[in-house]
């Protein structure tokens, strides 16, 4: 008989483990809150996914979460500028929720730390799977966050903005929204901070029946950052939710995004910017589920990596067998800036219905010299005209979200990436 001993475990799962015991060992609220807790440190105890678990195939966790340094409280986090004119902002500083702002007509908001006090969250509180280590994370450590409940037929004038905000050591927090029926609104999710940290954010989105909603991530951490963030999302019957997600920082990054077309007539639409440089590794893995007839879906993601950097994208749609009519497509573009910089991409498409238009595809590429060449050939000096190529390779997909003030917002962020690495 062949006796294999487990692995030793690495210096970021001791370090989760230590710190589990450190801050949670006495801390009172709901028991089964505390229970849920206690499942998710012993799914760290067997130890963080490897590159032999497929949906970790390209981002080896165990292996490059280095370390988890140590909790700090009396770090000092300041609340970021809201992206948009007049966002009502819900932010959650080092892992802790401040006071609410006015907020618009038919939204409330509530801290999570009372949602998990009292155990009404108790039942979404726990990861999905068994290889679900941003879940498993994420129930072990946070504490707070915010909970948002829009009303029905509320028609939101103002964005609402919720942020993360780490200044070192470790952040974990927890986003959620109710969103009521005939619902119209944006919302912004900021993910930032600076220093040597371990953050985890995870948002759960309920989009209730004939809704239209407009959510976007922005991610921009520090060099010595680890991120893992986790997008769920339900969406209703008639319902539409336009996902937006631009990456741009973080020396580990890994961005799972969880969406269900719950209801008939249901419409997904996800735009993704990845701005990758330096040594960053940047995974976005998205699973999408069609479970009923008539729902559609659009995803488009642009790659830009240079320097040494890594990117990802998994992209799997899941057609289930009653889910006739379904119209889904896919498509993730790369452009690669240098020799060492490296993308993978793996669409897939598993589909148990046999009415359905579904397809998708990746390309990936480098500039284009022709193209190049032409705009030097009108007087644009090379840096210049490849910075125009760049920019309009991407631009593409934040003008898809057809709204003026979003639009400027994020292609100034582009042009700030793009000042510092292009």
């Amino acid at each position: 008989m062949n006796m294999h001993a487990p692995a030793p475990r690495t210096a970021a799962e001791t370090a989760l483990i230590d710190a589990f015991g450190e801050r949670f060992s006495d801390l009172p609220g709901d028991p089964a809150i505390a229970s849920a807790r206690d499942e998710a440190i012993e799914q760290i105890k067997a130890g963080l996914p490897t590159r032999y678990v497929e949906a970790w195939h390209y981002t080896d966790l165990r292996r490059l979460l280095s370390a988890a340094p140590a909790h700090d409280a009396s770090a000092k986090a300041d609340q970021m500028p809201a992206l948009l004119s007049g966002s009502a902002v819900l932010a959650v500083l080092n892992g802790v929720a401040r006071t609410a702002p006015s907020l618009p007509d038919g939204v409330s908001a509530s801290p999570m730390r009372d949602k998990l006090g009292d155990g009404s969250f108790a039942a979404a509180f726990k990861p999905a799977s068994d290889d679900d280590a941003i879940g498993a994370i994420n129930v072990a450590f946070a504490t707070d966050g915010w909970f948002v409940d829009v009303a029905d037929g509320a028609d939101l004038t103002a964005p609402v903005e919720l942020q993360n905000v780490h200044a070192q050591g470790q952040a974990h927090v927890r986003f959620a929204a109710r969103i009521g029926s005939d619902v119209k609104a944006t919302f912004v999710e900021r993910q930032g901070g600076a220093g040597e940290a371990l953050s985890s954010s995870v948002t759960n989105v309920t989009v209730g029946d004939g809704a239209e909603i407009i959510w976007l991530v922005v991610q921009e951490q520090s060099d010595e950052t680890s991120y893992l963030g986790q997008f769920n999302a339900w969406i209703g019957k008639n319902a539409k939710l336009t996902l937006f997600v631009m990456n741009a920082g973080g020396r580990l990054v890994r961005q799972e995004i969880r969406v269900a077309a719950k209801g008939e007539g249901s419409d997904f639409q996800l735009r993704g910017v990845n701005l990758l440089s330096g040594s960053t590794h940047c995974d976005v893995t998205m699973v999408l589920d069609h479970a009923v007839p008539h729902t559609s879906s659009r995803e488009r993601v642009r790659n830009v990596v240079t320097g040494k950097a890594h990117g990802v994208f998994q992209g799997r749609i899941n057609v289930h067998q009653i889910a006739q009519k379904t119209d889904a497509k896919m498509a993730c573009n790369t452009l690669l800036l240098s020799d060492d910089a490296e993308f993978d991409t793996k669409p897939e498409l598993e589909i148990f219905a046999d009415d359905v238009v579904c397809g998708h595809g990746a390309t990936v590429t480098e500039i284009d010299r022709n193209h190049l060449f032409y705009l030097m050939a009108r007087g644009i000096d090379e840096k210049s005209a490849r910075g125009l190529l760049i920019k309009a390779f991407v631009a593409e997909i934040i003008e898809d979200l057809e709204v003026e003030p979003i639009v400027e917002a994020l292609e100034e962020k582009l042009e700030a990436w793009f000042a510092e690495h292009g």
